[in-house]
């Protein structure tokens, strides 16, 4: 391949989207990496200009390549390869799941631990700032 285009998971490892190789390689063949809305191999070469979508539940990030690399750089030169151009929407999609993500637990976590079962009850049964029932007032 020339200088101006690279394999599209080694662009993945090298612009540090995926953290291997062969992840960036498995999510292109689980149609999770698009580019134009068309699902791509691990082996399509990349050009630059180009927006490639990564579907990372439950956020999709579109990143417009900047420079065809096929060396994994530093973290620092990461705003030279590529520019974020994901959707301000699909951001508050992940804040949402984050605040809500003790709610619904995924699969295969495990019990919740103590931490866990308080912040579900404080959730789902919040106290009313302090006030007590009213069954203490007929007391007196």
């Amino acid at each position: 391949m020339n200088n101006n285009e690279a394999r599209i998971d080694k662009w993945l490892w090298a612009a540090r989207i995926f953290k291997t190789r062969s992840l960036a390689a498995e999510a292109c063949k689980n149609g999770r990496v698009t580019i134009g809305g068309m699902n791509v191999k691990p082996s399509r070469p990349v050009k630059a200009g180009e927006v490639v979508d990564v579907k990372k539940p439950p956020v999709t990030y579109s990143f417009r390549i900047l420079k065809c690399i096929e060396n994994r750089v530093g973290a620092k030169l990461i705003p030279e390869v590529y520019e974020n151009v994901t959707d301000p929407k699909q951001y508050e999609i992940l804040e949402m799941s984050r605040i809500s993500g003790f709610v619904d637990r995924a699969r295969g976590t495990g019990r919740p631990t103590k931490k866990d079962r308080r912040q579900m009850e404080a959730f789902v049964e919040p106290t009313l700032f302090g006030f007590f029932d009213d069954d203490e007032d007929e007391e007196e």
